[in-house]
């Protein structure tokens, strides 16, 4: 169990450095071209394709993240109505939908990778894939803290996050 933390562990913080990686590249890129656009009448060719491809990026790595760290989106006004052991039961199920959404994601998300193989970004001359191949990815991310959220296992690293009730 404990190499299998470690994995977890590495894995997971590989992939959120990567997420604050590609926020501080957005807000750096966007900077830049509102700087040059500004004072220099100049845009970088490349600069709103890579802001694009960055943003999608994130709010795809944000998911996984989020899910991470139970912030998602829960109504639990009605469910709060029925017995603790209904909910745990709930609970479970809602898990293994979350899993099934990330192969979904998986599959999905390589198959429109693969589809997008042949055709480029028209600035950087990047493959379309390059878009797309955070599906997979973020697929992988969710199932990983699916499974680890169904056998018991804490996936958040903030516990100090405020969250309404």
């Amino acid at each position: 169990m404990n190499l299998t933390k470690k994995i977890y562990s590495l894995i997971d913080n590989i992939f959120e450095k990567f997420t604050l990686l590609s926020l501080i590249l957005l807000v750096f890129i966007v900077t830049l071209q509102v700087v040059t656009r500004y004072f220099f009448n100049f845009v970088f060719f490349w600069s709103e394709e890579i802001t694009l491809l960055l943003l999608v990026w994130f709010g795809f790595m944000g998911i996984a993240i989020g899910f991470r760290e139970y912030i998602h989106l829960g109504i639990d006004s009605f469910t709060n109505l029925f017995p603790k052991m209904f909910n745990k039961v709930l609970d479970k199920l809602i898990l293994v939908i979350v899993f099934a959404f990330g192969i979904y994601l998986v599959v999905q998300g390589w198959q429109f990778t693969v589809l997008m193989l042949e055709s480029t970004l028209p600035a950087t001359k990047l493959p379309s894939s390059i878009t797309y191949i955070i599906m997979p990815i973020t697929g992988v991310m969710i199932c990983l803290y699916a499974l680890l959220q169904l056998v018991n296992i804490n996936t958040a690293k903030f516990n100090d996050i405020e969250v309404g009730h």
